[in-house]
C-alpha cells in the first residue's frame, strides 16, 4: 500500500516543472496589470467627465432666465388713487400713499390693513410725490399752497416666540408741520429729494414755471443728537418747455429735468449759488412721448420709458473736450407703451410695466431681458420692487394688487457680458473689465472674461517664446552631440529642476528677480540683443582655429565652453547698465517708457513671468524632448551616415523628422502646464486684469484669477459661479489643445513611422 502511494505521488502526470509555475505567475500578473491599469484609465476618464459636468452644473444656473411666482391678488379697502407704492426688506408689508392723504400700511399676502397714518395737509391737496435714492424709505409730498411734507415709512421687527412681529410706524426727521418751499405758495407740480451727509435738498417746480432748489443744511447741536435745519432757497433758469419729470441726483450735484416731448435738460447745482444747465438734447422720436423718467440704482444712468415701449439707459460720457455729456448707451423693446419704471434697489435690472397689463425684467449691464409676462389684462399703474428684489407687488387700474415672487438669482451674465465689449457705468466707451467687487452698494459688476483670458494666453506665450528655444536646443545638442559623460550629469541636473516647487520660484521673481530686472533693464535688453549674436561669434571662431587646439577639447565637451562666454556677456552687460541708462535714456528708463514711447512699465510684468515661467517649464519640455531624440533607432542614424550625410543632415532629414511626434508632445505639454500655471503668475504679476501685450506690463490669469478671489466669494452667488466658469473655461481650453495636440503627433507618428 505504501509503494502504492509512493508511486501514485510521484508520477510524471502530477509533476510541476517550476518554469511553469513561473509561466502561470507572469499569466497572472499580466492580466491583473492589464485590469489594474485599464481600470485606472477608465477612472481617469470618468472623473474628468465628473469634473466637467460638476463644472457645467455650476455654472448653468447663470443662464437661467427669471421667473414669477403668482402669491397672492386681492382689493384693499382703500378707493382712492394711490400715488406711491413700496415694500419693506422682508416683503411682508406694504405701503401705499394715497391722494387723500393716508398712509395704509398691508399684508402683502392677503391685503389686510395693518396700520393707517392720515397725515394733516391742512386742507392742502397732494400734487406730486418723490421717494429719495439715498434713504428710499425717505418721501416728500409736494402741497398746492407750495409746501412739502417729509416723512419716512420705517419698520420695527420683534419677536413673539419664534414669530416674527413687522411694525410699520411713521417718522418725521424735519418735524411733523408742513415745510415751506415756495415764498409766493404756489402749486409744487414736481418735487425730488435728496438726503445727504451734510444737507437735504429739494428741488421743486411750481406751477407757475419756476425751477427752484430749496437746501436745508444741518447744524447737530453739541449737547444732543437734535439737527437742526437752515433753509437756502436758489432759483434755476427754467427749461424752454413744461416741466413733466425732475430727477436729484444722490451726490446733490446734477438735476434733470424732462417734459413728455422728450426734451431734457441737466443742471449743474453743486454750486448752489451759481447753477447752470449744461446740457439739452431730444431724448424721444416726434412720434413717442416720455411716460417714464427714473434712475437706474447707483443714480448715475437715467432710465427713459416712451409711450412705444422703449426704454433706453442714458449716463453721463466724457467727450474729447472732457467735458461730461448725457450719452444714449443702450435700450430695450417691449410690446406696448411704458407706464412704470422700478429700478431695483442695490442692481443694475430694473422692471417694466406696461399698459396692456405685462411686465419686463431686464438688467442693463448684461443688456438681457430676462422675462417678459402678462400679468392683466389690465393697465399697470403702479409697480414696488421688494429691497430684496425676491418680490414683485403691482397695482392696475382697477386698484386691484398682484404680488408676486420673484426668482432672479443673476441677472449680471450674459454672453454679451463674459465675452464682449460692455459700456459701463462712467466708463468712455465699451471695453473689456474684469472687476469683480468694490467696497460701493452701487457697484456695477464687471465680469469680463476676456482679460484673463488674455492674461493666461500672453503670460504662456511669453513663457513658451522663452523655454521652446532653450529647451529644444539644449535638448538636440544633449542627446545628438553631447558627449556621454557630459549628458550623464546635464540630462539629471536639468530634470531635477522640475522638483522645485513652484510656490518658490513665484517668491524668487516677486521678490527678487522683478526689482533686479527694474533697476538693470537696460542691461537686460542688452545681453538679449547681443548675447546670442556674441555666442555664435565665439562658434564662429572656434571654428576657426587649428585643429591641434580644438583637439585639447574632447568630442562633445565644446558646450562647457560657452559657459564662461555667457557669464562675461551677462557681466559686461550688467555693468554698462548705468550707462547706457543715462546716455541714452535720461538716467530714468522707466520714465522714457512711459513719457517718450507711451510704454507703460509695471516692475511685475511679463518679462519678470516669461523668465520665470519658463524656468519652471524648460524640464518638461527638455527631458520629453532629449528622450524622444535619444530614442530615434541608432540603424537610421547610421545609415544616414553611412550614405554620406553630415551630422547636421542627419538630425535635420532623419532624427527631428523621427522624433517630431515625441518634440510635439513636449511642446504640448510645456503649453499646457504654461497655461494652468497659477503661484508663479500670482506672485511674479501685478494680476491686474489689463488688455495689453505689452512686455512691460502684467497680466492676470485664469488659474490666478480662481486662486485670489474664490477664497472671498459668497458660496453660489454671481461672483462664485462665474469663477466657476473660468474654471470650465480653463478645463475646456486645455482638453481642447491637448486634444489637437494628440491628433497631430499621432498623424507625425503615422508619417514618419516608415523611416
Amino acid at each position: 500500500m505504501e509503494n502504492s502511494d509512493l508511486s501514485t505521488s510521484s508520477s510524471p502526470s502530477s509533476f510541476k516543472h517550476p518554469g511553469q509555475i513561473h509561466n502561470r505567475l507572469r499569466k497572472f500578473k499580466d492580466q491583473a496589470a492589464r485590469h489594474i491599469i485599464a481600470f485606472g484609465g477608465i477612472s481617469v476618464i470618468i472623473t474628468i467627465v465628473l469634473i466637467f459636468f460638476y463644472l457645467l452644473y455650476v455654472v448653468l444656473p447663470m443662464f437661467i432666465g427669471a421667473d414669477i411666482h403668482p402669491v397672492a391678488r386681492y382689493k384693499t379697502d382703500s378707493d382712492a388713487q394711490t400715488l406711491y407704492i413700496a415694500m419693506e426688506e422682508q416683503a411682508e408689508i406694504a405701503m401705499q400713499v394715497t391722494d387723500d392723504g393716508n398712509i395704509n400700511f398691508f399684508n402683502t399676502h392677503n391685503g389686510e390693513l395693518v396700520n393707517k397714518i392720515s397725515l394733516d395737509l391742512s386742507g392742502q391737496d397732494i400734487k406730486s410725490i418723490a421717494a429719495s435714492e439715498v434713504d428710499q424709505s425717505l418721501l416728500a409730498l409736494g402741497l398746492s399752497n407750495g409746501h412739502a411734507r417729509v416723512f419716512k415709512h420705517e419698520y420695527k421687527i420683534t419677536f413673539n416666540g419664534d414669530t416674527r412681529v413687522i411694525s410699520p410706524f411713521i417718522s418725521y426727521p424735519m418735524g411733523e408741520e408742513s415745510i415751506e418751499l415756495d415764498d409766493s405758495q404756489q402749486v409744487i407740480s414736481k418735487i425730488a429729494i435728496q438726503d445727504g451727509e451734510d444737507a437735504l435738498v429739494m428741488a421743486v417746480a411750481t406751477e407757475d414755471n419756476r425751477l427752484l432748489l430749496v437746501t436745508f443744511t444741518k447744524e447737530s447741536s453739541l449737547l444732543d443728537d437734535e439737527v437742526s435745519y437752515e433753509r437756502e432757497i436758489s432759483e434755476l433758469p427754467y427749461p424752454e418747455s413744461k416741466i413733466n419729470f425732475l430727477l436729484l441726483d444722490k451726490e446733490q450735484s446734477l438735476l434733470y429735468t424732462a417734459n413728455e416731448e422728450g426734451h431734457i435738460s441737466v443742471y449743474d447745482i453743486s454750486d448752489v449759488s451759481e447753477p447752470e444747465i449744461i446740457q439739452t438734447l431730444q431724448a424721444s422720436t416726434a412720434s413717442e412721448t416720455i411716460t417714464s423718467f427714473n434712475f437706474l440704482a447707483g443714480d448715475i444712468s437715467l432710465l427713459i420709458g416712451t409711450s412705444g415701449g422703449d426704454v433706453s439707459q442714458w449716463f453721463p460720457v466724457r467727450d474729447a473736450t472732457g467735458k461730461e455729456k448725457l450719452t444714449r448707451i443702450r435700450s430695450f423693446q417691449t410690446s406696448s407703451g411704458i407706464t412704470k419704471i422700478a429700478p431695483e434697489y442695490y442692481r443694475k435690472g430694473f422692471i417694466t410695466a406696461s399698459d396692456n397689463g405685462e411686465i419686463g425684467i431686464y438688467h442693463t449691464t448684461a443688456n438681457r431681458t430676462l422675462l417678459t409676462s402678462s400679468v392683466t389684462d389690465k393697465k399697470i399703474t403702479q409697480v414696488a420692487v421688494s429691497p430684496r428684489d425676491n418680490a414683485l407687488l403691482l397695482q392696475d387700474e382697477d386698484n386691484q394688487f398682484h404680488f408676486y415672487s420673484v426668482d432672479n438669482e443673476h441677472p449680471e451674465i450674459s454672453w454679451s457680458a463674459l465675452w464682449s465689449k460692455v459700456w459701463y457705468e462712467s466708463y468712455p466707451e465699451a471695453d473689456y473689465v474684469w472687476q469683480s467687487s468694490s467696497a460701493s452698494n452701487d457697484f456695477e459688476p464687471k465680469f469680463s472674461l476676456v482679460p484673463i483670458t488674455f492674461g493666461t494666453i500672453k503670460a504662456a506665450f511669453y513663457a513658451m517664446l522663452i523655454a521652446i528655444p532653450i529647451s529644444i536646443m539644449g535638448a538636440i545638442f544633449t542627446a545628438h552631440f553631447m558627449a556621454p559623460r557630459m549628458r550623464s550629469i546635464v540630462k539629471p541636473s536639468i530634470e531635477i529642476m522640475e522638483a522645485l516647487p513652484t510656490v518658490i520660484l513665484g517668491f524668487l521673481a516677486g521678490l527678487w528677480l522683478a526689482p533686479v530686472l527694474e533697476d538693470n533693464l537696460p542691461g537686460i535688453m542688452t545681453f538679449l540683443l547681443f548675447g546670442p549674436p556674441a555666442i555664435l561669434l565665439f562658434a564662429f571662431a572656434w571654428q576657426q582655429l587649428p585643429q591641434q587646439i580644438k583637439l585639447f577639447v574632447p568630442e562633445g565637451w565644446q558646450a562647457a565652453l560657452l559657459i564662461p562666454i555667457i557669464l562675461i556677456i551677462g557681466y559686461v552687460s550688467f555693468s554698462l547698465s548705468p550707462v547706457i541708462e543715462q546716455t541714452f535714456f535720461g538716467n530714468d528708463i522707466r520714465s522714457w517708457l512711459s513719457n517718450e514711447m507711451g510704454i507703460p512699465f509695471d516692475q511685475r510684468n511679463s518679462l519678470v513671468v516669461g523668465l520665470a515661467m519658463g524656468f519652471a517649464v524648460i524640464p518638461t519640455i527638455f527631458s520629453i524632448t532629449e528622450d524622444a531624440i535619444f530614442s530615434v533607432p541608432k540603424h537610421l542614424v547610421n545609415g544616414s551616415l553611412a550614405l554620406g550625410a553630415t551630422q547636421w543632415q542627419t538630425l535635420v532629414k532623419v532624427v527631428l523628422l523621427t522624433a517630431s511626434p515625441g518634440i510635439f508632445s513636449a511642446v504640448m505639454i510645456g503649453f499646457g502646464r504654461a497655461v494652468g500655471e497659477t503661484m508663479i503668475v500670482l506672485m511674479a504679476t501685478g494680476n491686474t486684469p489689463v488688455m495689453d501685450f505689452s512686455i512691460f506690463q502684467g497680466m492676470r490669469t485664469l488659474s490666478a484669477n480662481i486662486a485670489v478671489e474664490i477664497p472671498e466669494s459668497e458660496v453660489a452667488s454671481t461672483h462664485y459661479r462665474v469663477l466657476f466658469l473660468a474654471a470650465l473655461v480653463l478645463f475646456v481650453f486645455t482638453f481642447f489643445f491637448n486634444t489637437i495636440a494628440e491628433v497631430i503627433r499621432q498623424r507625425l507618428r503615422t508619417k514618419y513611422s516608415t523611416l
